[in-house]
């Protein structure tokens, strides 16, 4: 991201400590809190003047999405909302199971062989190949997974990822961790290619996963925002792959949190595909 949008959020930051855990009506409204909890999870795919409708009333939420939509203006934008549900009705998360979840957010590593289910295909799919955290986005060299005893309010890693839509890119993941919510945002460091095709220039790509805290669930919200070339039909297909991608982070999500919450007791369940019509 451009440096007064790095300096912008620095400063949201220190506004933010002071705001408590939220319960899921006040982030969603009583309709979408009462639709969550019955299993539906909401995907919007704009492709036109795209603008956030599902983003949580959450001030961080709502401004990190702003200030990223006004830093590169997207033209497709891919939003779903989903909440995962702690296996104890805690008021909130307790300090080790942020720091677990935060810790969990950063293993990057443990994307690789997450899967989804292709509508277009009819089939499950594997989505990250491979993920590896590396030092910088110049040299590459693959580096352990980052561990941290507290969450950092803001942290810059870098990780070389193949997916089966883009291929083999280089992506920068900035970390924001408030009261109540851990955030990140994954930009592409390095272009896009669909074959051929440059769909995606590089920086020109930013997908933001807010993680909150609502009580008995926790409330996640991710958003894939592209400036794309204007090839027929490109836009749709990339929308496809946006929705896609986010399905299957929020099936990692659910792994990386019944860690936290069961121990690795089990499998988390999965999250319900997207509906055909999209």
């Amino acid at each position: 991201m451009k440096k007064k949008t790095f300096l912008f959020l620095f400063a949201l930051l220190g506004v933010c400590l002071c705001i408590s855990a939220q319960s899921l009506e006040e982030l969603t409204g009583h309709a979408q809190a009462n639709a969550l909890r019955t299993g539906e999870a909401p995907i919007l795919v704009q492709s036109r003047n795209p603008r956030p409708q599902l983003f949580p009333a959450h001030q961080f939420s709502k401004e990190l999405i702003e200030t990223i939509l006004l830093d590169f203006e997207p033209s497709i934008l891919v939003e779903t909302l989903h909440i995962y549900k702690k296996p104890s009705a805690a008021a909130s998360w307790s300090g080790d199971e942020k720091a677990g979840l935060y810790n969990n957010l950063l293993a990057l590593s443990t994307l690789a062989g997450l899967e989804y289910f292709s509508i277009s295909r009819g089939a499950i799919r594997t989505f990250y190949e491979s993920s590896t955290v590396i030092d910088n986005a110049i040299a590459g060299n693959p580096i352990p997974d980052p561990f941290f005893l507290q969450p950092q309010e803001r942290l810059t890693i870098f990780a070389r990822q193949r997916d089966t839509t883009f291929g083999d890119n280089i992506y920068q993941y900035d970390y924001y961790a408030v009261p109540g919510g851990i955030f990140f945002v994954q930009q592409n460091i390095t272009p896009l290619r669909l074959g051929i095709i440059t769909a995606v220039a590089a920086n020109n790509l930013r997908s933001a996963v807010a993680v909150l805290d609502a009580g008995e669930y926790i409330l996640i919200y991710a958003a894939s925002m592209a400036r794309t070339a204007g090839f027929p039909g490109l836009r749709e297909r990339i929308g496809s792959s946006f929705a896609n991608r986010a399905e299957a982070i929020l099936n990692w999500f659910t792994g990386q949190a019944d860690k936290v919450f069961l121990g690795n007791q089990g499998p988390g369940s999965q999250f319900p595909s997207p509906s055909p019509s999209l």
